[in-house]
């Protein structure tokens, strides 16, 4: 079985580690710096356990490795999912089947515009591991392992086959889903992390603020409300869509909470949350939002985007989703504007 990984970060780096190890499995990697690839990769993951793959294409055409691929799997940003799509579809052949290590940023939406109705493909609901990258092209480590990943297929002929395969590959139990809406819809980054910038920054004055907030650790009521508005309008939309809630739970069932007040003592307690910081930069004076951060790049645009636009296609109202939304592709764009400056 041949692999092509599409993407050079942190999941791209330990994926191609732990795949190329084991037996049978030949790894190419698809990436803008080829130069910077050696042909032995190490992982090491929290158990101290190193996983030694030995890779075989490694290029920035994709003509020299999608072509005899038996698996395309594409661990890369929102933003970069449909030209990829685009440029690796008249490589595509018949038996292959492609895969996004992501879903939440519209991998399915893309997929079905672009590579076609007929075209095998699977998708994570979310990512498989924590993973870090140490030297690039050469070394990872696999910081975290999921007790269980979910997955969606579709035109895939025998799905136990391959769910267990993918079991193989990410040596993590495994389950598949009922469609591709139950990997794509999320309300986990969409809307955690937009309702927590708009809760921020909205009024944001332009005063620098004197030390990089932490994201977690000093949640307020205010973003748990409004998190809490969002994911009422997004349960609304999950009415109409053929899903099991089941696998996509509210936010306060997921955080085992009752109201905003128990949602920020919950999330602001996570002990693994504690020292993550906010998408922010440090100037002179002090510390001001980085609107050019993933947080805004990826999560409105290539997140929220997908659950708006659904909403709208089901005559369902959601009016904090369209003020968040709203809020967040205007910061995006005045940080453009005032770049071109």
């Amino acid at each position: 079985m041949t692999i092509t990984i599409i993407g050079g970060g942190s999941l791209g780096h330990v994926c191609a580690g732990v795949f190329a190890s084991q037996s049978g499995v030949g790894v190419n990697i698809y990436t803008q710096r080829p130069q910077l690839w050696s042909r032995n990769i190490v992982i090491s993951d929290i158990n101290s356990k190193n996983y030694h793959g030995e890779l075989g294409v490694i290029s920035s055409d994709p003509a020299e490795v999608v072509a005899n691929s038996d698996i395309v799997f594409l661990c890369l940003p929102g933003f970069l999912i449909e030209k990829t799509l685009s440029d690796i579809k008249p490589y595509l052949s018949p038996k292959s089947v492609v895969g996004s290590i992501v879903c939440s940023t519209g991998f399915f939406f893309a997929a079905h515009e672009i590579l076609g109705a007929e075209t095998k493909l699977f998708g994570f609901q979310r990512t498989p591991f924590i993973a870090r990258v140490g030297e690039y092209g050469k070394r990872a480590n696999l910081l975290g392992y999921k007790r269980e990943v979910a997955i969606a297929c579709e035109n895939i002929e025998d799905v136990d086959a391959f769910k267990e395969m993918i079991e193989r590959l990410f040596v993590t139990p495994t389950v598949v889903l009922n469609n591709f809406y139950e990997v794509s819809l999320t309300n986990s980054n969409p809307i955690l992390h937009t309702g927590r910038l708009y809760s921020m920054w909205s009024d944001w004055d332009g005063a620098p603020y004197d030390h990089n907030i932490l994201f977690y650790k000093e949640w307020t009521d205010d973003a748990s409300q409004t998190i809490i508005d969002m994911d009422r309008e997004f349960m609304q939309l999950l009415d109409k869509l053929p899903v099991d809630k089941r696998n996509i739970p509210s936010l306060l069932t997921y955080y085992e909470s009752h109201d905003a007040a128990s949602l920020t003592r919950k999330i602001s307690s996570i002990e693994a949350f504690q020292r993550i910081t906010s998408p922010m930069q440090c100037v002179e004076g002090g510390w001001i939002p980085d609107f050019a951060s993933r947080y805004f790049t990826e999560d409105f645009p290539y997140g929220l985007r997908f659950i708006k636009e659904l909403a709208t296609e089901h005559n369902i109202p959601t009016p904090t989703i369209d003020r968040v939304y709203n809020w967040g592709l205007a910061a995006i764009a005045s940080n453009v504007n005032a770049s071109d400056k």
